[in-house]
């Protein structure tokens, strides 16, 4: 399959179908939990929309050309949360199921660090590819030839400050 890819409104678009797909589930978290970076905006507009407290955990994975190898995870020593415990029925958000190992580790990591707060942890996102070691309880696009996702804030991972400031002096310029 070819590479994905994804527009600003398409992504937007596929936050909506997963918060409906959670709200049909009818269950009844009291705490999100996305996984940083992918999982922000997603945990954003949840959170929004839901009305349930976010906690963030940052973890580490990708890295070289494009982003694109996979090396060994590593997680923030602690969640960043406003409240003063975190919920016991988490619904664990992320971008995607790529190898699943994000979304497993992450489990893991909760479990170890709040095991006597969580009584269940679910976990959604928007692309499930079939070479995940993890099946998310909910998800928008199952991708069986897992293709590389090309999201739309990608290209800010090529572009400086200083090239994103001459863009815009161009533009205030040609006015």
């Amino acid at each position: 399959m070819p590479d994905l890819y994804i527009s600003w409104s398409e992504y937007h678009q596929k936050i909506e179908q997963l918060a409906v797909k959670i709200y049909q589930s009818n269950w009844d978290f009291n705490q999100i939990v996305c996984i940083a970076k992918g999982g922000l905006r997603i945990g954003d507009t949840l959170c929004r929309l839901y009305r349930k407290p976010l906690a963030i955990l940052c973890a580490s994975s990708y890295s070289g050309p494009e982003n694109r190898l996979r090396g060994d995870i590593r997680f923030s020593s602690h969640l960043a949360m406003t409240t003063e415990k975190l919920g016991d029925r988490i619904l664990l958000l992320d971008d995607l199921a790529d190898s699943g190992v994000s979304l497993r580790e992450s489990i893991n990591w909760l479990n170890r660090n709040y095991d006597t707060e969580i009584e269940a942890i679910r976990t959604g996102v928007i692309w499930y590819k079939a070479c995940s070691v993890i099946t998310p309880d909910y998800y928008v696009d199952y991708l069986p030839d897992n293709p590389w996702i090309h999201q739309p804030f990608e290209r800010y991972e090529h572009l400086s400050p200083a090239q994103l400031a001459a863009t815009y002096e161009q533009v205030v310029l040609s006015e």
